[in-house]
């Protein structure tokens, strides 16, 4: 099978030659720029400082070289503008604060202040107040809460709609170009268009706002959820509204270069419990879902791939029932998250992303041995019968150890009876 081939036998519940793996396809599946760095210094590839096209968790971009080299069987196509306000060219060399030199847009504009911190300034603007902190000695920035005191008698969710516009034309001509190319490498095509991220409380904040209105407080807007839902749905409403118009003019141009739409990385799960009930899950995210999942798949072949950290079993059913192909990142670690039950439970409705191997203990602080067993282990549960793309938990964060991720990728390949790749 080719990788595109491969994936979407996966996708459609079906046995494919080997279990398919993705790297990078997506921003919550992808490798801190060290961890990339290093795993091309182990293959003895171009030296070269590599870029990071997630400003904000310093995600790195993963070559053609270093595809063929791990065997990664997807391509991603993301949207020109960062969740910064500033677009992913003009690249220039930036150091990191443990030394690494990598490549970072022309619009990434930092200051540091007196504790060492490194302030990211929205738009490249740097007169404008910073929106997010890495902290001194840190590997990757937290949003700034910038929010204006709340006076409830003027709120007006328009504020909060700011950031969702209608899609440009320079943007659509972006995307098209970068699926086009995405096609031509035959990996299978995973697309993030934005604009669709309800409640994604990593874009509440509004990083790439000089000054948000309405609720950007983190703490605030759960809380909305709860003491302000009129409110939280008027969002909603004005964010699918934006968001199906913008589909239907991205889909026009790019419906069959793409396989998978990753629409929404609302996370509703905490290790143990969850940030909302099932009730106003369905009473708040549950309709906008459907409608967009609905337009999707009536108009295009899409499948919709939605991202939830934590313990989110509870969810499940809804998710399936909202219309979502996926279920990333699959946080087997999490309450009541045993892969075994999720499989048995809901593996002839839910294609598993992720879960491959634990990002939070197993893989940074594990052994080889350990990262092997691990991998082989949850190979074996989730590829049964199909429905099943390998990639860890979130994304591989900073200082992961090389020798693990080497072991992660060694087993993937033992599993598929490859054991020459690495």
């Amino acid at each position: 099978m080719t990788s595109a081939e491969r994936v979407q036998t996966t996708l459609a519940h079906r046995l494919p030659d080997r279990v398919p793996i993705d790297f990078g396809g997506t921003f919550v599946s992808g490798m801190h720029v060290s961890c990339v760095a290093a795993l091309r210094r182990h293959y003895g590839l171009d030296p070269s400082p590599v870029r990071v096209i997630d400003p904000g968790q310093m995600l790195g971009e993963i070559d053609e070289d270093l595809k063929q080299a791990i065997g990664i069987d997807t391509e991603g196509v993301i949207k020109r503008m960062t969740r910064f306000g500033f677009p992913l060219e003009g690249w220039k060399p930036w150091r990191m604060p443990d030394g690494l030199e990598v490549l970072v847009p022309g619009g990434f504009e930092v200051s540091i202040d007196a504790h060492g911190d490194i302030l990211m300034h929205p738009q490249g603007d740097r007169s404008a107040p910073p929106s997010s902190r890495m902290p001194a000695g840190g590997y990757f920035f937290d949003p700034i809460i910038r929010q204006e005191p709340l006076d409830e008698d003027k709120l007006d969710p328009r504020d909060n709609l700011e950031e969702f516009t209608p899609i440009s034309e320079e943007e659509l001509d972006f995307l098209e170009a970068s699926a086009r190319r995405a096609r031509a490498t035959g990996r299978a095509v995973v697309a993030a268009f934005g604009g669709t991220a309800f409640g994604d409380i990593a874009l509440v904040p509004a990083p790439g706002l000089k000054n948000p209105k309405g609720i950007r407080d983190i703490a605030e807007w759960y809380m909305a959820t709860r003491s302000r839902r009129d409110y939280v749905r008027a969002v909603f409403a004005g964010q699918l509204e934006i968001g199906l118009r913008n589909l239907e003019r991205i889909a026009a141009r790019v419906r069959d270069l793409v396989d998978v739409v990753y629409v929404c990385g609302t996370d509703f799960g905490t290790q143990t419990s969850s940030f909302c009930s099932v009730p106003t899950f369905r009473e708040l995210w549950l309709p906008v879902y459907q409608a967009l999942n609905g337009w999707i798949h009536q108009h295009t072949p899409w499948k919709v791939f939605k991202h939830s950290c934590g313990a989110v079993a509870k969810f499940v059913p809804s998710f399936i029932e909202a219309g979502f192909d996926i279920l990333n990142p699959v946080q087997c670690s999490a309450a009541g998250m045993d892969p075994v039950e999720l499989k048995s439970a809901y593996g002839d409705r839910l294609v598993f992303w992720g879960g491959g191997v634990d990002t939070q203990q197993t893989l940074p602080y594990g052994t080889p041995a350990q990262v092997r067993e691990e991998v082989l282990r949850r190979c074996d549960i989730f590829a049964r019968g199909g429905g099943f793309v390998f990639n860890t938990v979130h994304n591989i964060q900073a200082r992961t150890p090389l020798e693990n991720i080497l072991a992660m990728v060694a087993a993937v390949h033992e599993f598929n009876g490859n054991r020459g790749v690495i």
